[in-house]
């Protein structure tokens, strides 16, 4: 899956545990996204790795476990 930053995505499937993107990042509970919650990609990393913020903080996934949001109307 191709993403740019500023792309709006959602959780495939529920994670074991969430890494923060913080600058020294952590492990974090997987109950802090739920899957139907939108979240915005925040910086692209390297390999199929992006950064994608949610309500309650910022989360470094792969691309494989995101979709992406088909209605991007702005608001």
């Amino acid at each position: 899956m191709a993403v740019s930053i500023g792309d709006q995505v959602r959780l495939l499937r529920a994670q074991p545990f969430l890494k923060s993107a913080d600058p020294m990042p952590m492990l974090r509970p997987p109950d802090l996204v739920d899957l139907d919650e939108v979240g915005t990609v925040t910086a692209l990393h390297h390999g199929e790795t992006v950064a994608v913020r949610f309500s309650r903080g910022t989360f470094l996934l792969g691309t494989d476990v995101l979709a992406p949001i088909g209605d991007q109307a702005s608001s």
